[in-house]
């Protein structure tokens, strides 16, 4: 078994392994472990506003270190290749400042071209298409050429679903809007897009606070926006709990398998407030986070907002990271602070 001292994970340090005698060797395996890589450069956000040059620099150091390779370029080519199509994941509802920030991604998509993508190989999607023009992604997308898509607007496709007893209340777009019948409102139906226009997938999310999922994360924000009919989870934090990791998991759309890079923008840490921008409730962390495992990452988030909160006179809450051990459990990501290691690189 390996202990890690609960200080160095709240703060993103360097976590060191301490070994302790295992009582049951011939029954415990080795266990897993998932590996963070944190860049920091002070200074990197003016007026909460991302410095390109410095995001480009914590992009590259970042590939590389978790990569352990030389170059940008030979870490792209270690985690994905050039011949699949790549969908760019990002939060866009809540805006350019408290959601993924247009410089982090601007910065992954320029690099992602000079290390040999062709820029219609690439996809810069989000739920809706009106969030990401809000955002100003689609600046993004024609400065360098890449496609912009609304897994919303794509439609969505019969033959991927996910199905519970829970009735939804649909919403127009939903594939099952304005049907009736015993079974209409059980199932969450796969976006076209997610399902059949992109073979691989990163996604960049902002280190911002959630309700119901505790973090809008990684696993939370791409099983949401792959699929229609999600309000009947989006209500409760045992729904959200269960529906997430399935979702993630489900056979045919093999989301979970897809993700080959998870990027935390955490440029800022908003606590409080969700989607709407609150900067009253942000801190200034001028940090990206790096990880194969975005469950890991998501963990690592909700400690940091906790902190985050306390550390600003906000009444202390216990973290429920009830979907991300769910998570877990169908064997998504590590979500046990244990088994996570963090490596802090400081410009």
């Amino acid at each position: 078994m390996w202990v890690v001292t609960a200080g160095v994970v709240l703060l993103l340090q360097v976590v060191w392994a301490i070994p302790q005698p295992d009582p049951w060797p011939e029954l415990r395996p080795a266990p897993n472990r998932a590996r963070v890589l944190v860049t920091e450069a002070p200074g990197t956000t003016f007026q909460f506003a991302p410095q390109p040059a410095a995001v480009s620099n914590l992009v590259a150091r970042g590939l590389m270190e978790l990569t352990g390779r030389a170059t940008p370029r030979e870490a792209w080519h270690s985690l994905v290749s050039t011949q699949d199509t790549l969908g760019i994941k990002v939060f866009s509802r809540p805006g350019a400042i408290s959601g993924t920030r247009p410089p982090v991604v601007e910065a992954v998509v320029a690099s992602l071209l000079e290390a040999g993508w062709h820029p219609g190989h690439l996809v810069l999607w989000d739920r809706h298409l009106s969030d990401l023009r809000l955002a100003g992604f689609f600046e993004i997308a024609q400065r360098y050429g890449i496609r912009v898509a609304g897994s919303a607007e794509s439609g969505f496709t019969p033959d991927i679903y996910y199905e519970t007893p829970l009735i939804g209340q649909l919403v127009w777009g939903d594939l099952e809007f304005g049907q009736s019948g015993p079974a209409i409102g059980r199932r969450s139906f796969a976006a076209r897009l997610v399902a059949s226009d992109m073979q691989r997938i990163i996604s960049i999310v902002p280190l911002l606070n959630n309700n119901e999922a505790a973090i809008s994360g990684h696993n939370w924000g791409l099983a949401l926006a792959s699929m229609d009919n999600t309000l009947r989870f989006e209500s409760t934090r045992g729904r959200l709990a269960e529906a997430v990791p399935e979702i993630l998991a489900l056979e045919g759309l093999d989301l979970a398998e897809r993700l080959v890079l998870a990027i935390t923008d955490a440029m800022l840490c908003q606590y409080q407030g969700e989607e709407r921008q609150l900067l009253h409730y942000s801190t200034v962390l001028d940090q990206l986070w790096f990880s194969v495992d975005p469950v890991a990452l998501d963990v690592l988030g909700v400690i940091e907002i906790e902190r985050q909160r306390r550390a600003h006179g906000l009444p202390s809450r216990k973290p429920d990271l009830t979907l991300l051990e769910n998570c877990s459990l169908l064997e998504l990501g590590i979500s046990d602070t244990n088994r996570i290691d963090v490596t802090r690189v400081r410009f």
